[in-house]
């Protein structure tokens, strides 16, 4: 693998444009946006203080910073690079921002949740939408960028709001039956909406466009219960991680349960097992690499655990994180009780088909978007990859040199190459 020589990077703020064009970096005050391909900088950007958050448009041309303790916005252009924008909330204070689909609008959350702002970059309206709920996933947008739902809270109660994305104009509002409502997300073809409970009550429910509720879910009561809940791509699969160690599977036709993927810490199965060891060579250079162990049906393959606290308000249990292949042909999870291991799950056979044990915990993991390949990233000197036939272990430049990857983002529409973030530092990686 080639690498591109290393830039300084600022709080591991770094970000690939959708069209795979330009990568961006943050260093204190100033945006570099450079060109993908050559690293040529063909931007760079001025903030008004240390910046805190990125994000491109979803059409490529420009991207926007957040100094959230100045509760200010800055949006730049790459075709005009004379303009600006500049969004301040003012006393209202801001914990969010994001932008609109079609790029022209960019929403803000102040502080506590006491609204949401539609700031237009066209004709500079502003659009209020009140009352949006305190909870981790408080809003999305659906695929085809024609809705916006917002999950709220008013009177007490739980409350989904739909909007039109071309006038913001509010097309339903409805009461949810939930107690406490932690998140939402749009199925991929935008035909129904998921909501769920927070941990406390293991319920997730499904709405239609016109507000009924076609389904409702639980698993079991009295234990805390949904940790993350994920689409497949292709729609035909819901998956919920649990606080008991399961992912459950709902099919999109009659939302019943389909199978549950079990994560124990022993498991008797013949499944492939790649296990990270650190080996030296004949000049006594170490080194890591995957070791493959095929255990038989009489083996039992101990996977480390984490220590739980039980007297934490969030206890290090339950599987927190679920990734869909771009394909839909694999599932891949880790629990928080097991922070070094990776489950591979194939919805093909529908049982886990490889696991990956690492020395160190898991800092990121994530699928290539046109490919079934995963990267995962231990915050060592080389990074992980697992693809259905092999899985590899890649040092990052040389040995010596001190990088260590903490994070890697796919390079989109670019199937060879990726970005490779550091603590303070970054490098783009090109596969041969």
């Amino acid at each position: 693998m080639n690498y591109s020589e290393v830039f300084k990077l600022s709080n591991g703020l770094c970000s690939c444009s959708y069209d795979g064009c330009y990568v961006a970096n943050v260093v204190n005050q100033k945006l570099v946006v450079r060109q993908a391909a050559s690293l040529q900088v063909v931007g760079l950007f001025s903030c008004s203080d240390v910046v805190q958050y990125i994000e491109w448009s979803p059409d490529s041309t420009m991207i926007l910073c957040a100094i959230y303790k100045k509760n200010l916005v800055q949006v730049w252009s790459i075709e005009d690079l004379d303009w600006t924008c500049k969004v301040d909330e003012g006393s209202v204070g801001l914990v969010g921002v994001c932008w609109s689909p079609d790029s022209r609008h960019i929403l803000t959350t102040c502080e506590f949740h006491l609204r949401i702002t539609v700031w237009s970059l066209v004709n500079k309206s502003v659009m209020y939408i009140k009352y949006p709920k305190q909870c981790k996933n408080y809003i999305d947008f659906s695929s085809n960028e024609k809705y916006l739902a917002v999950a709220e809270r008013r009177d007490c109660k739980d409350y989904i709001s739909y909007f039109n994305c071309y006038s913001w104009d509010l097309i339903k509002n409805f009461p949810t039956e939930t107690e406490n409502m932690e998140g939402i997300c749009w199925s991929p073809n935008d035909e129904v909406l998921c909501v769920w409970e927070n941990c406390l009550t293991y319920k997730v429910l499904i709405y239609s466009l016109n507000g009924s509720c076609l389904s409702s879910f639980s698993a079991y009561d009295y234990a805390l219960g949904i940790k993350s809940v994920v689409w497949s791509p292709s729609g035909q699969f819901l998956a919920i991680g649990s606080y008991d160690e399961k992912i459950r599977l709902l099919n999109h036709l009659t939302w019943k349960l389909i199978l549950e993927f079990p994560h124990p810490p022993n498991f008797d199965s013949n499944i492939v097992i790649y296990k990270e060891s650190v080996v030296t060579d004949v000049l006594k250079k170490t080194f890591r690499k995957y070791e493959i162990a095929e255990p038989n049906s009489s083996s039992n393959i101990q996977i480390p655990t984490a220590s739980v606290n039980p007297n934490s308000p969030t206890p290090k249990i339950g599987v927190g994180n679920i990734l869909f292949s771009c394909d839909s042909r694999y599932l891949a999870s880790k629990s928080d009780s097991m922070p070094s291991s990776i489950f591979i799950w194939s919805l093909e056979n529908l049982k886990c088909v490889a696991m990956l044990l690492h020395l160190q915990p898991i800092k990121t993991f994530s699928w290539d978007p046109s490919s079934p390949r995963l990267i995962i990233c231990t915050g060592g000197d080389e990074f992980f990859i697992w693809t259905p036939e092999i899985a590899l272990t890649i040092p990052v430049l040389g040995r010596n040199d001190g990088f260590c990857v903490n994070d890697a983002k796919w390079v989109p529409c670019e199937e060879t190459s990726l970005v490779l973030i550091g603590k303070d530092e970054m490098c783009l990686g090109f596969f041969q």
